[in-house]
């Protein structure tokens, strides 16, 4: 009875236990409920403004970050990186001002100088889009450095990324010329003076009152999501970054392609250019700046050889919480759906059922044919003869190193494609004080195209051949005659100068081992394929890469080697030799040097273990040559000894020792595809 009273008693407060246990679990659940509520009300407000978006990248070549130019370009960088923490920004440039903002400013700001750039520092669009379209962000957007943009702009790109269809989108940005609000310190609010928020819609509000116009060039938003399908058909064409008209060549041939669908967003996102923070009257400040709301007029006939077809463009606009897309030409609206299993654009709707405000949308859009016409008559602007206003003495000026030293190449458009992979290579070893010699207009019109250092030889031999100008040619003679005058005409002006044909492939940057020679000795490659014996013999110096110091020594034995070449029926190669060596080396002082006895020139032949000729060890005949050549200690590495242009061509691509696409028109990089490209 006592143990059946004892059990009772602990089953009892057994269960007591359990319910009071039950209810401490329950009083310290909402305990940590509200502990987390509130320890969430008092987190920062930036935790709460941002949202799981596409992951979108803005790229952009800024100009120097000084003066009101780099406030400009400051305020726009930083609202971009307000709008979200899934925005990154890519700035192209090599000026150092743009290196330190990019410190400053964190790690999602990126500064990439290892795309195209002219000599002066402007980078080609064409890199530039290339770069971009190397980019993992699910969404790129090139945008103008000093474009200030508004938040409608990632709630228009979120919309757009949730689309089943590959697409590029277009906006307008508008161009006010005064400003009165700053953003705060983070970025991500805007201020007035007395330090009140304004919100968006007022912002709008501002800006439609105070628009002088959107600019329908430069000023250009274009965005595209990461998709499978390219943005055009062809080539883009080398365009020099905010000098032509490469986004509506860009934007005109994604519509003529007809491979992803084509969005002006003008209406639904909020960005502006301030062309004078000091100045109330709207100046219109830039070309291509026209009045209107849509983009299509902008896009007829620029760059494209044909009209563009605008029933493939969408006009996208918001109204009530919601987007409507409107094609004009067809005169249908359309309400799509996130996904697409057929045809999305079969679900429109004709306008005449519609509410009065959609129909407002499509009165908005104004006529075409003033806006076409006054592209047409810019348009004729652009075919003016190309030229460099260079002289040669600004051009060493600006292009010699700190020792006064220009690297030269010489070449004829026959040999274009190997004159860039050359100067690709050079830009690779971060050498930027090189010239070219332009034996021809074509040549000398591709190298301004292609943003190089170029002068044009005064007197420049004629009957130049395209593919027969190979070693014994009469056309080779008159091309290397042209190499010493050259080298000569430098000389005399104080500089330095490596002369280097553009088959010769650089290894690494030999100027500082040719340097440390001195003055009065001239420093040439040895032409001798025999592995062993004497590298001086008879006939055996390639003036197609040498170093020659700027001193009288020199200068003097050099004049001595053109006169001599002007009066030979042969190229300068054996000019040089007989006139510094002897006929028949007499002036060779031992195996690897010579002496011009008038002058006192020191003659030195250099090593071919590190100056290898294509004749040299078989290097050209073996399969893996780079690192064959690289554990040598190969300096560089002279594509002669093979006759005829486009064997040497082939050789050398095949070789993998080729820095240029052809197809691009790029310097091969890193992001890039790494497989070289076809030429036969």
């Amino acid at each position: 009875m006592e143990a059946r009273f004892s059990i009772l008693f602990s089953s009892f407060y057994y269960k007591k236990a359990l319910k009071s246990g039950l209810w401490l679990v329950w009083l310290c659940g909402i305990f940590l409920i509200c502990v987390s509520f509130y320890a969430t009300l008092l987190l920062p407000k930036k935790q709460k403004v941002f949202y799981d978006g596409p992951k979108i990248t803005l790229y952009t070549a800024p100009r120097a970050f000084t003066g009101l130019i780099g406030e400009r370009q400051t305020l726009a960088v930083r609202s971009w990186l307000g709008l979200s923490e899934n925005i990154d920004v890519v700035l192209f440039s090599q000026d150092p001002s743009v290196f330190s903002l990019g410190e400053s400013l964190g790690s999602r700001v990126l500064v990439e100088p290892n795309i195209d750039f002219t000599f002066l520092g402007t980078p080609f669009f064409h890199s530039m889009v290339a770069r971009s379209l190397a980019s993992s962000s699910d969404v790129s957007v090139l945008v103008d450095p000093d474009t200030i943009i508004l938040s409608d702009f990632v709630s228009t790109l979120n919309y757009a990324h949730k689309l089943d269809e590959d697409w590029l989108l277009i906006a307008a940005t508008q161009n006010i010329s005064h400003f009165p609000f700053h953003l705060d310190s983070s970025g991500r609010r805007w201020l007035t003076d007395d330090g009140k928020h304004i919100g968006i819609k007022k912002l709008q509000e501002f800006l439609s009152q105070r628009s002088c116009g959107k600019l329908f060039g430069e000023g250009m938003i274009i965005a595209w999501n990461n998709g499978d399908l390219p943005l055009h058909k062809g080539i883009l064409p080398p365009f020099l970054y905010g000098k032509g008209l490469h986004n509506q060549w860009l934007v005109t041939e994604a519509m003529n392609s007809d491979f992803r669908l084509v969005i002006d967003a003008s209406s639904t996102i909020s960005s502006f250019y301030l062309h004078d923070l000091h100045q109330e009257s709207c100046i219109l400040s830039r070309s291509w700046e026209l009045n209107g709301n849509s983009l299509l007029g902008m896009l007829y006939g620029s760059f494209s050889f044909r009209k563009a077809n605008y029933s493939g463009v969408l006009m996208l606009f918001e109204y009530g919480g919601h987007y409507l897309f409107v094609n004009k030409n067809q005169h249908i609206a359309y309400k799509p759906g996130y996904k697409r299993s057929l045809n999305l654009w079969k679900k429109g709707v004709s306008l005449s059922p519609m509410e009065e405000e959609k129909q407002g949308c499509l009165d908005s859009i104004k006529s075409l044919e003033e806006t076409e016409g006054r592209l047409a008559n810019e348009q004729s602007r652009l075919w003016n003869p190309i030229t460099l206003s260079f002289s040669l003495e600004n051009l060493l000026s600006i292009r010699a190193d700190q020792n006064k030293t220009i690297v030269l190449g010489v070449a004829g458009y026959s040999y274009k494609d190997m004159l860039m992979s050359w100067v690709c290579r050079l830009r690779h070893l971060q050498l930027s004080n090189f010239l070219v010699c332009a034996l021809d207009t074509e040549i000398y019109e591709f190298s301004i195209m292609q943003g190089l250092p170029v002068i044009k030889f005064l007197n420049p031999p004629t009957n130049i051949s395209f593919d027969d100008c190979h070693f014994g040619t009469e056309c080779f003679q008159k091309v290397t005659k042209v190499k010493s005058r050259m080298v000569l005409q430098i000389l005399k002006l104080g500089y330095n100068v490596l002369l280097s044909d553009v088959d010769v492939y650089w290894f690494e940057n030999p100027l500082p081992y040719l340097r440390s020679f001195g003055p009065a000795v001239l420093v040439v490659q040895s032409d001798e394929y025999n592995t062993a014996g004497p590298i001086n013999l008879p006939r055996r110096l390639n003036s197609g890469f040498y170093y020659s110091h700027s001193d009288t020594i020199t200068i003097k034995a050099l004049e001595k080697v053109v006169k001599h070449a002007a009066n030979s029926n042969f190229s300068e190669q054996p000019s040089f030799y007989d006139t510094l060596c002897g006929e028949g080396g007499s002036n060779r002082l031992d195996d690897n040097q010579c002496v011009e006895p008038e002058t006192n020139l020191l003659v030195h032949f250099l090593n071919r273990d590190l100056f290898p000729n294509g004749a040299y060890g078989g290097l050209w005949e073996e399969k893996d040559i780079k690192n064959i050549c690289t554990d040598k200690g190969c300096l560089i590495l002279h594509n002669n000894w093979i006759s005829g242009r486009k064997k040497k061509l082939e050789r050398q691509v095949l070789s993998g020792l080729w820095d240029y696409d052809i197809n691009t028109r790029m310097c091969l990089q890193t992001w890039q595809r790494s497989d070289i490209p076809g030429y036969f």
